[in-house]
């Protein structure tokens, strides 16, 4: 395998990694990380892609775009898992069950 096509299976190396850990761990912050790698795995997949077309940017601004959201969903992740910590002191997933009448 030469070019891209070490990029792309280290990429759906990532992915599969990153998709099993998130179905099968019960606690949230594993899930949290597990997406987090399943994102980096699409950032590397676009950034290699990107070197195919030297002259265009636009898998490197997909990328950006990507760690800019992923920046806001661990924000957001960590408050969401610090509240449910602080009223069931618990971090796992299956016991997340607040909405719940």
């Amino acid at each position: 395998m030469t070019g891209i096509a070490n990029y792309v299976v280290l990429s759906g190396v990532l992915f599969a990694i990153g998709g099993i850990g998130f179905l099968v761990r019960r606690n949230v912050l594993v899930a949290l990380m597990s997406i987090e790698i399943m994102l980096n795995a699409v950032n590397l997949l676009l950034v290699a892609f990107n070197r195919l077309h030297a002259g265009e940017l636009t898998g490197q601004l997909f990328a950006f775009f990507i760690i800019a959201a992923e920046a806001a969903e661990v924000a957001v992740g960590l408050a969401i898992v610090l509240s449910l910590f602080r009223i069931k002191r618990t971090v796992r997933s299956d016991e997340a069950d607040l909405l719940k009448n």
